[in-house]
């Protein structure tokens, strides 16, 4: 099982698709333990790494999910965050 240490030195070194990658491979791990909380935290740290590649959907997506399993956390404000942005620059959304 890969380790938030080791995924935090990619990040640090700009090597974002692999550190994708790897937490990819840790939520798999961890959803076949059913781990809800630590499970939502690896989706929101997924969907701002998606976020920070310009992947908006993906990170929403993540944020939704995390927000799903634990809506305390801090995936909720960042998807209200990513609607609004979404909303400021994709307008037709509301007006077709």
């Amino acid at each position: 099982m890969h380790n938030l240490q080791d995924i935090e030195r990619l990040v640090s070194s700009g090597r974002l698709d692999e550190a994708v990658g790897r937490l990819s491979l840790m939520m798999a791990d961890v959803d076949a333990t059913s781990d809800s909380r630590l499970l939502s935290d690896l989706y929101f740290r997924r969907g701002k790494l998606y976020w920070r590649l310009g992947r908006r959907a993906d990170a929403t997506s993540d944020y939704t999910k995390a927000s799903a399993l634990n809506p305390g956390g801090p995936a909720v404000i960042a998807l209200e965050q990513a609607r609004e942005v979404e909303a400021f620059f994709n307008p037709d959304l509301y007006n077709p």
